[in-house]
């Protein structure tokens, strides 16, 4: 009866008295988070946004009380009398969900009704643009700044034979300009693509559409036609400082068979800086790790107080470091050391040192105590120890994990690049923001097929080491 009453009084406390600690506990969490949840539920928006038909702020909400009052009776029931607990757990379940579904306001509804939108992405995408019919080209460019600077360029250029002319030689973004050009093929399909300046290409787009805009020249080989300036300035980069860019005007006559496309050039080469920056992230981080693993386990370092606090450091220091996100890590690195992936590959190794001498201290805190005992006993050195009884032991695991690290920044360097750090994702942001999504299916294509083969190898390798 003394239970029931320490439980009315405190949800959970009459079975910690009664020893069932890890029960009591759990009661007194779960209703703390459930009231807790519902007073968040019911608390306006901050700013005095109370949206009536939104999750939060919403005062129905205070019906959800029923299910942590419910809880708070069971609960004293079962200090008096041990009880099952799959009812107070589906009855908490099904709050948690149904709670969450509403404050992630999914909308089903939402998924047929842009049913059309969804098939102006999807579409391209079965199309992805990494190899082209070869053909013969022909191509003029020129150069125009956007925003505007007090000096902007002519807008005119005149290259082997062929003559491009701006009705302006800069703009903002959306404006529209109109093209001239002459000396091209005459009678033929013509092609305006954009040069952003970090170098990328892709094709201007008709406006709210996923279509290029194609041209077509006359019987003299001359051409006008409008078009709407595009936004291709890369994340990192001040929006309103004057960039020079370039539209070219590209012709090609099918000649048979087929070569690697503009766009394929670049996920070629986005996929092979993300396999470096991977490799060059996980071999530093590693070279680091080693020696800071040693410092990081407890079985090696709690011979006296000072090599014991040095252990209280370390992992202090590890733990942080591992609990910020390395996407956070590269946008401070991109700030530090600029855009590309130098600063993806500092903030990839960051992370991985922190995350793989977590990994090794703790198999070094598992290997036998026996041999280290027995090179001890001989009066050696903390370094003969670590030499001579720890890293016989601990070179296969070591092996495994630092080829498991390799796998996971391949994955992470994909990411990396959508702030600014290297690798495929940097370009992939790019064709992303400029709708060309036959782009973006042939660099998840080249992410899948890499990471695949990475998966593979890494399994490999770990079931012939462990």
């Amino acid at each position: 009866m003394l239970n029931a009453l320490a439980s009315l009084f405190l949800p959970g406390l009459g079975q910690f008295l009664a020893g069932r600690r890890t029960r009591g506990l759990a009661l007194f969490g779960v209703i703390a988070v459930m009231l807790g949840l519902i007073i968040w539920a019911v608390t306006p928006a901050v700013g005095g946004a109370e949206a009536d038909i939104t999750f939060k702020g919403n005062p129905a909400n205070w019906r959800w009380l029923i299910v942590p009052t419910l809880l708070w009776l069971w609960n004293i029931w079962d200090a008096a009398s041990p009880r099952p607990v799959l009812i107070p757990v589906i009855a908490a379940l099904i709050m948690f969900y149904v709670m969450g579904w509403q404050a992630t306001e999914i909308d089903l509804e939402a998924l047929a009704k842009n049913f059309d939108r969804a098939l102006i992405i999807l579409r391209p995408m079965f199309r992805p643009d990494f190899l082209q019919p070869k053909a013969d080209r022909l191509e003029a460019w020129v150069e125009l700044e956007v925003p505007c600077s007090p000096t902007p360029p002519a807008g005119a250029n005149t290259l082997v034979g062929t003559s491009l002319s701006l009705s302006a030689g800069c703009a903002s973004v959306g404006e529209t300009l109109t093209l001239t050009a002459g000396g091209l093929w005459p009678d033929s399909d013509a092609e305006l693509v954009w040069q952003s300046p970090i170098g990328d290409f892709f094709a201007l787009r008709e406006p709210g559409t996923t279509q290029p805009v194609i041209t077509r020249t006359d019987s003299t080989g001359r051409l006008a036609t409008r078009f709407v300036v595009p936004k291709a300035i890369p994340p990192g980069i001040d929006p309103n400082l004057p960039q020079n860019q370039r539209l070219y005007v590209r012709q090609s006559k099918v000649t048979g068979g087929y070569e690697l496309s503009t766009n394929g050039f670049f996920v070629l080469k986005g996929i092979y800086e993300t396999i470096a920056l991977a490799l060059m992230a996980t071999t530093l981080g590693t070279l680091f790790a080693i020696p800071i693993s040693f410092l990081a386990a407890r079985n090696l370092m709690s011979a006296n107080a000072l090599t014991l606090g040095m252990y209280v450091v370390v992992r202090t220091l590890l733990n942080i470091v591992r609990s910020i996100e390395s996407l956070i890590i590269a946008i401070v690195f991109v700030v530090i050391v600029g855009l590309g992936p130098f600063a993806g590959m500092l903030a990839l190794a960051l992370h991985t040192i922190a995350a793989l001498a977590k990994l090794y201290s703790e198999v070094i805190e598992g290997i036998d105590p026996g041999p280290i005992e027995a090179i001890r006993a001989t009066g050696a050195t903390w370094l003969q120890v670590a030499r001579y009884g720890v890293v016989p032991q601990i070179v296969p695991p070591f092996t495994a994990f630092t080829i498991y690290r390799w796998d996971i920044n391949v994955r992470a360097s994909t990411i990396i690049g959508f702030v600014g750090g290297g690798g495929i994702g940097f370009f992939l942001v790019q064709w992303i923001n400029l709708g060309d999504f036959r782009a973006v299916s042939a660099s998840f294509i080249a992410i899948l097929v890499v990471v695949m083969a990475m998966d593979v190898f890494s399994a490999r390798v770990r079931e012939r080491l462990i």
